[in-house]
């Protein structure tokens, strides 16, 4: 059975992880945004100078690998200590990756690395029209509430779900 880890990415690493954002983000968001607001999103989000702030502001970003190769990336971020609250920012898998079950492994690993931590809560956004919102659902997690994000002249609408780690 192929091995999923999650390594944390430094600085030096950012223009990797942007290759691997920029191969995952269009076919993710194909089909659900136009191609102006993805193309807007991906420099408000994935420019090195983007990723470095989110990296400044507390966002922590790992690379997914199984078996050594680099199948994709993630991110948490501590929202509230008190309540043991982590937000899920970014999870994607290179598309030929997608299907084979590494998804629900680095959801899981990324539930034991906010546990590690001392998280009780893990929560995410999915974007309304996007189908990953089942696989969520399938993996435990529930919807909270809907929210509307403004990026820029765009919206993104989005549940927002949540799963206990207990």
């Amino acid at each position: 059975m192929a091995e999923l880890f999650l390594t944390p990415v430094s600085a030096t690493d950012l223009p990797r992880l942007r290759e691997l954002a920029l191969a995952t983000w269009e076919p993710t968001y194909k089909d659900i945004l136009s191609r102006e607001q993805l193309l807007f999103m991906q420099e408000e989000i994935y420019t090195l100078p983007a990723l470095q702030k989110q990296q400044n502001e507390g966002q922590e970003f790992f690379f997914i690998s199984v078996n050594a190769a680099l199948v994709g990336f993630l991110s948490v971020t501590l929202k509230d200590a008190t309540e043991g609250r982590y937000k899920l920012n970014k999870i994607y898998l290179l598309p030929q990756r997608q299907g084979k079950g590494f998804g629900k492994k680095a959801l899981s690993a990324a539930g034991e690395l906010v546990k590690s931590k001392g998280g009780k809560v893990l929560e995410l956004n999915v974007n309304r029209y996007n189908p990953a919102r089942h696989f969520y659902e399938h993996c435990g997690y529930t919807i909270i509430r809907e929210e509307d994000i403004p990026i820029g002249p765009y919206w993104m609408n989005d549940f927002v779900m949540e799963k206990r780690l207990d």
